[in-house]
């Protein structure tokens, strides 16, 4: 099942070209990462899907319907975004910022405590439940907007047809944590989501995306497996860096190391 397709998408907000010609196909239950050097239009690609602002040429289908065909509400109860600066100042306990997630939705009280719980459990936050959202740390803030995001698309059996946007998603959270993002990425993947994530850790997208997507100035400059797309001539030509790029001891995936 076809969860998310452009073909030759373009987008010009504000004036200058954000996203030159995107073609990208993400299927029910697929993880693609989004890589790429400061401002290769890795977050304006987060942004477009999320709604922020319209391709101007191409076309852009959700779940076989055009995207700005979808009513702004239902579109909410299929498609999660969560930014790299979720801003929110407001004295709410975590849970009920954890309950922002469902207001979509029309599950009834005693149906969204029970996701909040799986959720917060999910993200290692139930023990927050009850803190004020303003006391918490950085990481705890972004442990708690994880789970606010998983709650708006949350599902008990089959999430096919849901869609998980998530921008830098572990820039706050300590080693401990981002294993188990990794381990709530494939979870859901594995229940039918698509995830499609911007992170900067190579490593780590070689770890949980099924798929790598390449940017560079807008433009989409490699796609495939991870082990298709590291390569030692990518972030010589790409990045500017020298890396060696060896089999990871688990067998799984390639190893990024900075010489």
């Amino acid at each position: 099942m076809s969860v998310l397709a452009l073909d030759g998408v373009s987008a010009a907000p504000w004036g200058e070209p954000v996203l030159v010609n995107i073609q990208l196909q993400l299927a029910a239950g697929e993880v693609v990462v989004v890589i790429g050097p400061n401002g290769a239009g890795k977050s304006s690609l987060l942004r477009l899907l999320a709604g922020d602002f319209p391709a101007s040429t191409g076309t852009l289908e959700f779940v076989g319907r055009p995207l700005a065909a979808w009513p702004r509400r239902e579109l909410a109860r299929h498609l999660a975004f969560l930014p790299q600066l979720s801003l929110l100042n407001f004295p709410y306990t975590v849970e009920e910022v954890v309950l922002l997630g469902r207001t979509p939705h029309s599950t009834g009280a005693r149906a969204d405590r029970d996701i909040a719980q799986q959720v917060l459990a999910a993200t290692d936050t139930l023990g927050l439940r009850n803190r004020l959202y303003t006391q918490l740390s950085g990481g705890e803030r972004q442990r708690v907007q994880l789970a606010r995001v998983f709650a708006q698309i949350w599902d008990r059996s089959d999430m096919s047809g849901k869609l998980l946007l998530l921008d830098e998603p572990t820039a706050a959270l300590d080693l401990a944590h981002q294993q188990q993002l990794a381990a709530a990425i494939a979870a859901i993947a594995g229940r039918g989501c698509a995830v499609l994530l911007v992170v900067h850790d190579v490593n780590l997208a070689a770890a949980v995306g099924n798929r790598l997507l390449v940017l560079d100035q807008g433009r989409q400059v490699a796609t495939g497996s991870p082990g298709e797309v590291l390569t030692a001539a990518l972030f010589r030509d790409l990045f500017h860096a020298e890396v060696l790029v060896q089999p990871h001891p688990n067998g799984r995936q390639p190893l990024v190391i900075g010489l």
